[in-house]
């Protein structure tokens, strides 16, 4: 099969068909990225995720059907990865970045998550990244480099009621600067980019409050948002994500960017509750 599109980078995107993973996929291809935008059409546990609907809305009214395609896949399953992979590198031969958005996020202490929750959500915000880059690592050293993000959270360095959550992210923290390191010398880069300061509209946001705009809303949450004086969009956390996967961020590797708020890392603003 024949690259139509060779000078484009090719992206693959997990968790890109909803929410911030949307606008990622959206952002990337008016870029110039082939998108390969993987999700899932049945909705997620604490998530208001499911269906392409969006996706496919956002291509037409973008007018980017040539440059996104949408794959259905489960990214803790090794077998939906690797069909993944074989599809961009039949059509594409190759694959130049990895954005590891797909993530699951119920709320709950270790005393009220069963297990098989605290399993799952590992499966999917861990096992998934490790599988992903199990896969495309090769291909991009190969290729002779390549650039992969990892979205984090802040709950990765400790929030209540996410127990699960929160470990899960912490891996995700610690995974990404050992493959920092791991893979400095095959010029492929690995960096994370949380989306911090809380308000931020997302299919998990919104699953937390079981789907309701307006208790999601309500003014009488505290909401820090960002030093721009709003919470973070979609657009505001795909243009970090650009940056790291474009030219101009050849040289970074092993960092984190909070597009928000950095009172996770200790930073001066105050906590939300």
């Amino acid at each position: 099969m024949t690259n139509l599109n060779s000078s484009a980078p090719v992206t693959i995107v997990t968790g890109g068909t909803f929410g911030l993973g949307l606008d990622i996929s959206i952002e990337l291809a008016k870029r110039g990225h082939q998108v390969v935008a993987i999700g899932l059409k049945e909705s997620q546990v604490s998530s208001t995720a499911k269906g392409f609907d969006a996706i496919d809305s956002a291509i037409e009214q973008n007018q980017l059907k040539d440059r996104i395609d949408v794959f259905e896949a489960d990214v803790s399953s090794q077998s939906d990865i690797a069909r993944v992979v074989d599809f961009a590198i039949q059509k594409y031969q190759r694959i130049d970045n990895l954005v590891n958005n797909a993530a699951i996020g119920p709320l709950g202490t270790i005393l009220d998550t069963a297990p098989d929750i605290f399993e799952k959500i590992y499966r999917v915000n861990v096992m998934g990244v490790y599988l992903t880059s199990k896969m495309i690592v090769p291909i991009m050293a190969k290729q002779g480099g390549g650039s992969i993000v990892n979205v984090g959270s802040g709950a990765g360095y400790g929030k209540p009621n996410m127990a699960a959550y929160a470990t899960s992210k912490g891996a995700v923290l610690a995974l990404s600067t050992a493959m920092a390191y791991d893979h400095f010398k095959d010029h492929i880069r690995v960096n994370v980019v949380i989306p911090g300061g809380g308000g931020i509209i997302s299919g998990m946001s919104l699953g937390r409050f079981g789907g309701d705009v307006d208790a999601f809303s309500d003014p009488k949450r505290k909401i820090v948002g960002s030093v721009a004086g709003r919470p973070i969009n979609g657009t505001d956390f795909a243009n970090s994500i650009a940056f790291l996967l474009s030219a101009e961020s050849s040289t970074i590797t092993g960092t984190v960017i909070d597009v928000g708020c950095f009172a996770n890392q200790g930073g001066p603003a105050p906590l939300t509750n």
